[in-house]
């Protein structure tokens, strides 16, 4: 059985193009607006890590622009510390949303889903 390429399309999962792959740097933050959602990407070595870039601390919108110390982004306003792949703090607390990405064809794409309000 056959199945159709349209159907594993990207886009049509939620995903979009955000950058080319050659545009990040290694270990430096980048921000984006998906959705009306903002987003901090990293390149860490030969992965690309997509998080909120917003802290929860005092909502500071600066994770973009955090360093990296081992597998962790540093908040620059107060030191927050996030894991880069779940978005937890260091002590193991919820922190960041993290967001997929996908690398096809030198192109980065991410899904952030728009937030449902129900009123």
């Amino acid at each position: 059985m056959q199945h159709s390429n349209h159907l594993n399309r990207p886009e049509e999962v939620g995903y979009k193009f955000i950058c080319n792959l050659n545009e990040l740097e290694e270990r430096t933050g980048k921000r984006f607006l998906v959705n009306d959602i903002e987003i901090a990407v990293f390149k860490i070595k030969d992965e690309i890590l997509a998080l909120s870039n917003i802290c929860p601390h005092q909502q500071s919108h600066l994770i973009y622009d955090g360093f990296i110390e081992e597998e962790f982004v540093v908040c620059p306003a107060h030191g927050w510390k996030f894991n880069l792949k779940t978005g937890k703090k260091d002590s193991g607390s919820n922190g960041l949303q993290v967001y997929p990405v996908k690398v096809i064809d030198g192109k980065v794409l991410v899904r952030v889903l728009s937030k449902e309000l129900k009123w």
